[in-house]
C-alpha cells in the first residue's frame, strides 16, 4: 500500500457496492461522515455529527473499490454524505487513487463549503451532483441552515473549468414547491452548458424514524409528500428550457 495515502485517515458513514441513483451507471458509492448543514428534510441525520462514523484510511477504501472494479466498470465511484467537502485531503486520495484506476468519479455536494478551499479536489472529479437546495437563499437558510451563494459559487466555478454537473433540487411542501421559484432557478441554469442533467426530486419521509432514534426535533412531521402532479410541472418548466430531466 502507499505510504503515503495510508496516513491520510478520515470517517465514513456506510458504503453501497450497488448504487444506481448517484450517478450515471452501476457505482460504488462511499457516504461520509459529517456536515456543516441541518436541512428539516434531511433522512439521514445519523451523518451529521464529525465525530461519529467509522475510522478508515484512503488506502482501505480503495482495496475495497479495487474488489469492484469490474462489477461498476460503466458506471464509477461517487463520494457522498454528509458533506464529502468537510474531509477534504481523505476525499481527495481517494479520487485520485479511483483515477489512476481509470474510475469514474463523482462528488455528491450540497456545495456549503467554499470552492476557494477545495478546488484540488475537483481535478479528479468527471461529475459534480449539486444539490440546490432552494433558489432563494432566504428560503434555503431557513431550510438547510446556510444560504444558496456557496453552491452556486462551485456552479460557476464548474462552468468555468468544464467540469460536469447534474442539479439536483428537492421539493419540499411549503418551502420549494412555488412553480415561479423553479422557473427562476430554470431561468437562472440555462446558461450554464456544464448542467448535463436536472433532478426533481419529491420529499418523502422515511427518514424520519432516525430523527426519532436520534432523539431530534423533526420538524416536517405533518409534512406530506408533494402532489406528484406539482412534481411533473415543476419537471416540464426544466424541460421548456432545454435540460435533460430524471
Amino acid at each position: 500500500m502507499n505510504k503515503d495515502t495510508k496516513s491520510v485517515r478520515g470517517r465514513i458513514h456506510s458504503v453501497e457496492t450497488g448504487g444506481t441513483i448517484d450517478g450515471p451507471g452501476v457505482r460504488y458509492v462511499v457516504f461520509f461522515q459529517g456536515c456543516p448543514l441541518r436541512c428539516k428534510f434531511c433522512h439521514n441525520p445519523d451523518t451529521w455529527k464529525t465525530s461519529s462514523g467509522k475510522v478508515t484510511d484512503a488506502d482501505s477504501v480503495i482495496a475495497d473499490i479495487l474488489k469492484y472494479k469490474n462489477f461498476i466498470k460503466t458506471g464509477g465511484v461517487t463520494i457522498s454524505g454528509g458533506e464529502p467537502l468537510m474531509q477534504i485531503p481523505f476525499l481527495l486520495e481517494i479520487l485520485k487513487g479511483c483515477k489512476n484506476l481509470g474510475i469514474h468519479t463523482a462528488v455528491d455536494t450540497s456545495g456549503a463549503v467554499d470552492v476557494d478551499f477545495c478546488k484540488e479536489v475537483f481535478k479528479f472529479t468527471d461529475l459534480i451532483l449539486l444539490d440546490i437546495k432552494a433558489m432563494d437563499t432566504k428560503i434555503c437558510s431557513t431550510l438547510t441552515g446556510k444560504g444558496n451563494e456557496n453552491a452556486f459559487k462551485l456552479l460557476k466555478f464548474a462552468e468555468e473549468n468544464g467540469i460536469s454537473v447534474w442539479i439536483r433540487h428537492v421539493v419540499v411542501p411549503s418551502y420549494t414547491d412555488n412553480l415561479e421559484d423553479a422557473a427562476s432557478l430554470a431561468k437562472t441554469l440555462k446558461p450554464y452548458s456544464c448542467i448535463k442533467k436536472i433532478e426533481i426530486l419529491p420529499f418523502h419521509k422515511m427518514g424520519e424514524y432516525k430523527w426519532e432514534a436520534l432523539e431530534l426535533n423533526y420538524e416536517l412531521k405533518e409534512t406530506k409528500e408533494p402532489d406528484k402532479n406539482l412534481v411533473e410541472g415543476m419537471k416540464e418548466i426544466f424541460k421548456s428550457v432545454g435540460f435533460w430531466v430524471g
